[in-house]
């Protein structure tokens, strides 16, 4: 462990607060700020001193939807656990949830102890884990208390992809009303995964195989109804709900009516949802196939109605759901089936820096970028003030961010093990340039000086916005 250091000059930007402050770290902690020239920012002393003069000093971004290495439709998500978690830190991202899997009958803790087995020593940066529970019965529901004991405290359920990951709703309920007892966050896919099927083979059947029909089979009002569906079930159990992935503006609107009622119930969307749309999935020569993802990319129009989520807060956490597949050899695997590309999208790299791009556009304020990256993720899931922001005691998970620097997003030239970018050629304004985990320098003015190994395992605490 390296002893002081100090960030001098920059403007702190925490959810709450814009400061220019001094920052100094010492055993890879923040250990205190000061506003800049005054006696007592002048009074900190450290080997190592690194000038944030006209930058930003953010909180490290907490990215609480990736899977690293996760088996899907007969291939693997092609970043492993050393090259995600590289990648996440040359985009601002210091920690990651990711999802270890429950397989079908198999227990709860074969699963994590597999996750276990691929992150530990292989992390850049540190991590967490939520639980995805594919088969619930009496030994799963028990199994579950003891995960929340030990700091795995979320739980993902899908109402979609019948046959993999699927529950029934009495599932769904029985798993809702054990994390009403035990503290948990239930998860929830939400798209009626049974309807869709139908719509998939009706589709097939008609020779509608390329990748844009697989946009037109999982249609927004099946996200809509089973996102209703999940929270009257979450209200029937006395539970809290979070829907990952939100899409579709009418599935926006379910939430907003839930969360009007007081209903303990959180969204999140996606840099993907955002950004691209159907025009993408459309694009021509199987090319459409980069963009296959669950919830699908819909109309353009929806990207209104989920920024204006995020700014009434109906939607909380921008998360990427990052789950990459190689254009060549994986999502060419649904050359003439659509069905069978698998469902992906690289983007742990690109979030923090597509967020700041929403700030330059005025979509959303400077604080905002950092509430719904940084502190709601690490709130939401049991890690804050260690994670998420800037304050005397937290983890020293600090980006220097020059919001001038332009740039171009690049297949080229980004480090997610991956052949394509989904944002190819776009250009935005702001970027990385240092990243310090606990303390650590893993970017160190655009050049990696982080190792595996160096990121650990974080338990967490149950949702900070329940208790």
């Amino acid at each position: 462990m390296t002893g002081r250091t100090v960030i001098r000059g920059g403007l702190v930007i925490t959810a709450s607060d814009e400061i220019h402050a001094d920052v100094l770290i010492e055993d890879g902690r923040i250990a205190a700020l000061a506003a800049t020239g005054t006696p007592a920012a002048e009074a900190f002393t450290a080997e190592r001193t690194i000038d944030a003069t006209g930058k930003y000093v953010i909180p490290g971004g907490v990215d609480a939807h990736t899977h690293m290495e996760l088996p899907f439709g007969g291939t693997f998500a092609s970043d492993t656990f050393e090259t995600g978690t590289r990648a996440a830190a040359w985009g601002g991202t210091t920690t990651i949830v990711d999802f270890a899997v429950q397989s079908v009958g198999h227990s709860l803790r074969e699963g994590l102890d597999t996750w276990h087995a691929k992150a530990e020593g292989n992390c850049a940066i540190d991590y967490g884990f939520h639980m995805i529970v594919s088969d619930v019965n009496q030994e799963t529901l028990k199994e579950m208390d003891l995960l929340v004991e030990e700091g795995v405290t979320s739980f993902k359920q899908f109402m979609a992809y019948p046959g993999v990951f699927y529950s029934d709703d009495g599932q769904i309920l029985r798993a809702m009303q054990r994390s009403a007892e035990n503290g948990g966050l239930i998860m929830m896919h939400a798209e009626n995964g049974i309807a869709i099927d139908v719509l998939v083979e009706q589709a097939l059947a008609r020779g509608e195989t390329d990748p844009r029909y697989h946009g037109e089979v999982r249609k927004a009002l099946l996200e809509a109804e089973a996102t209703h569906r999940a929270i009257k079930l979450a209200q029937v159990a006395g539970a809290p709900l979070y829907v990952v992935h939100v899409s579709a503006m009418e599935a926006v609107a379910e939430l907003a009516r839930a969360r009007d009622e007081g209903l303990p119930v959180f969204g999140e969307t996606c840099p993907q949802y955002l950004f691209l749309s159907t025009d993408n999935l459309a694009e021509p020569d199987f090319e459409g196939s980069k963009y296959v993802c669950s919830t699908p990319l819909r109309p353009k129009e929806h990207q209104a109605k989920l920024w204006q989520g995020l700014r009434t807060n109906d939607l909380q956490v921008v998360s990427t759901d990052h789950c990459p597949f190689c254009f060549v050899g994986q999502k060419e695997l649904g050359r003439g089936d659509f069905s069978k590309i698998p469902n992906g999208l690289p983007g742990v790299e690109n979030r923090m820096d597509l967020l700041h791009q929403a700030v330059v556009d005025g979509h959303i304020s400077r604080r905002r970028w950092i509430e719904i990256a940084c502190a709601t993720p690490a709130r939401m899931f049991g890690m804050y003030p260690k994670k998420g922001t800037i304050t005397p005691g937290a983890d020293a998970d600090v980006v220097i961010y020059d919001p001038h620097a332009e740039q171009v997003v690049s297949a080229e030239t980004h480090h997610m093990n991956v052949d394509y970018s989904a944002y190819e050629g776009k250009r935005l304004t702001g970027r990385v340039e240092t990243v310090l985990s606990r303390g650590e320098p893993v970017i160190t003015e655009r050049e990696y000086t982080g190792h595996a190994g160096h990121g650990v395992y974080t338990p967490r605490s149950t949702c900070q916005y329940l208790n």
